[in-house]
């Protein structure tokens, strides 16, 4: 017996235009993925370097997270420069050879904009800060005069997303805006000469063979303040229905309409990817036809592990896709979350609004803590599950390694500005941005000739590349195996629900008969019948053992 379907419905298209829409998407943090020049920093040469181990894996593209000229205050989305590569990453022609060899190997490329603020070194903010009042080099940016006796005072008492004041001095009686950190002023995207530059941006890295764009804070551009601020708890306590001052307004969508008509200028279409935190109903206006055309749904990423949960979220978000003729996304990891091997080793969190793994973090992080076997065994099923599903997935490096979160990185070699804004409350992102194992042995574990810009554990050999290369039942051939298969059966954007008779399994077939089942406790669940193409887990007279998900094809 089975339950009414859930569509997500295709547009009509070419396939070359449509590639993104069930796509296999691995993030590359460019710092931590490899280094050629052994500085202890991951470089671009060093991902030309392993173009075939990305080939191996069966990826259809790669997306790039910031690396671009940064001081690094904020892991690189701290921009000095949106059309050049930071020195330490190489240059513009590293850039380019780059893009030729994953273009070869057949997959394409997705970059970072991160258009909501600029780094404080940007030549822009330096000529702000150097102009006068009410200047046209001011008003790129959210400038407003301060409080009290020669404006010492901040114009209001808002927080930032890095805790911590979100507005700071300039010394002359006024003062910039900055969601996240001070290194990161505000741009004022009612300016004229700031879009145009976007646009620019757009075209510049579009011209050089980029395929398309995942859009940092997208929800963040359009902001109108008003002539008199909100207090920090006036703001917090407006709604965001699409008037607030700083969040996801209604008019932040006439500026990725002017971004849709730059990315339809190329054949095929340049595709965009919207990191917008917003309410669920709000997201499938940034993943219109007429914007940016997809929008990450993180869902599954803040989910517990449990059937029910993911079921809701899987018909929720499918719905969500056919709504705005989109595709939905799917992701359990990337560079600002625990990963979700460590996630799932870890109790059940008491209060569901807790940031998972936080408290873990804040405790040390110690490795004796996890679950790290129930952990792997329910991330491996959990992305064999992801990979059934219609809609694009997002894999984060080193997940297909099954790798853990680096908890107990040492306070002096912590990097992430979210750490020392808010000690004793956030521990921030540093142990998912650990430079990847790929030797058993070695300084860096094969990151690179010298040592690695953030401390790795002495665990982290034996899930190296290497290691788990040679051994046939690892994470990393999983992985291999599922993706090439994923490439295969991969059809209609459908899914329909079968009745598994347990509310701790979850089974559902596609449209050219593969069917997906993942058990989610340890009691055993006898499989339907049909040819075992996939499984996580072990399976024995029939049944899968425990937690685990399996592949079946009629």
């Amino acid at each position: 017996m089975t339950s009414p379907a859930t569509t997500a419905t295709p547009t009509a298209s070419t396939p070359d235009e449509t590639w993104w829409r069930q796509a296999s998407v691995y993030q590359v943090y460019p710092r931590s993925f490899a280094d050629a020049n052994g500085d202890g920093i991951g470089d671009l040469a060093g991902i030309t370097d392993r173009v075939p181990y990305l080939a191996s894996l069966g990826i259809e593209a790669v997306w790039l997270s910031p690396f671009y000229p940064s001081a690094l205050a904020d892991g690189g989305y701290d921009v000095d420069d949106y059309r050049d590569v930071d020195p330490k990453l190489g240059t513009l022609d590293d850039f380019d050879t780059m893009v030729a060899a994953l273009h070869g190997a057949g997959i394409r490329v997705i970059v970072d904009i991160v258009p909501n603020h600029s780094s404080d070194r940007h030549a822009w903010f330096r000529e702000a800060l150097a102009a006068s009042k009410g200047s046209p080099a001011r008003d790129r940016y959210v400038f407003r005069d301060g409080t009290g006796p020669d404006g010492q005072d901040a114009p209001a008492d808002w927080v930032s997303i890095f805790g911590g004041p979100a507005w700071t001095a300039v010394g002359d009686g006024q003062w910039y805006l900055h969601s996240f950190a001070k290194e990161q002023p505000d741009l004022n995207w009612a300016n004229r000469e700031v879009r145009d530059d976007f646009l620019h941006t757009l075209r510049f890295w579009s011209d050089r063979g980029v395929d398309g764009f995942r859009i940092d804070v997208a929800h963040g551009l359009s902001k109108d303040l008003g002539a008199v601020l909100p207090t920090w708890a006036e703001l917090s306590a407006m709604p965001k229905d699409g008037s607030h001052p700083l969040w996801d307004r209604d008019d932040v969508h006439e500026i990725y309409a002017e971004w849709r008509r730059v990315f339809d200028e190329y054949t095929p279409a340049r595709t965009a990817v919207a990191e917008a935190w917003v309410a669920a109903d709000r997201r499938a206006r940034y993943a219109s036809a007429e914007g940016l055309g997809q929008a990450f749904n993180f869902d599954l990423l803040e989910a517990d592990f449990d059937a029910g949960s993911f079921r809701s979220i899987i018909e929720f978000n499918l719905g969500l896709a056919e709504q705005s003729g989109s595709s939905t996304t799917w992701v359990f990891s990337n560079h600002d979350v625990v990963r979700h091997a460590t996630r799932y080793a870890l109790p059940d969190r008491s209060d569901p609004d807790e940031k998972q793994g936080g408290a873990w973090l804040l405790a040390g992080g110690a490795p004796d803590a996890l679950d790290r076997e129930l952990g792997l065994r329910r991330a491996r099923a959990a992305t064999l599950l992801e990979l059934a599903l219609p809609g694009s997935a997002y894999l984060y490096q080193g997940e297909e390694l099954g790798l853990h979160e680096v908890g107990d990185i040492p306070d002096a070699d912590r990097q992430d500005p979210a750490f020392f804004r808010n000690p004793g409350i956030d521990i921030g992102r540093d142990g998912c941005r650990v430079p990847l194992p790929w030797t058993r042995e070695g300084s860096s574990f094969g990151f690179g000739p010298g040592g690695s810009h953030l401390p790795q554990p002495a665990w982290f050999g034996e899930s190296s590349v290497e290691a788990e290369d040679a051994d046939p039942g690892s994470t990393l051939n999983l992985y291999r195996r599922a993706l090439a298969l994923r490439g295969q059966l991969q059809s209609d954007e459908h899914l329909e629900w079968l009745e598994t008779g347990r509310e701790d399994v979850l089974a559902f077939r596609r449209p050219n008969g593969w069917t997906s089942v993942t058990v989610f406790t340890d009691t055993p669940y006898d499989l339907p019948a049909g040819e075992l193409l996939l499984a996580s887990a072990p399976v024995a007279d029939g049944a899968l053992t425990g937690v685990g998900t399996v592949w079946l094809r009629a």
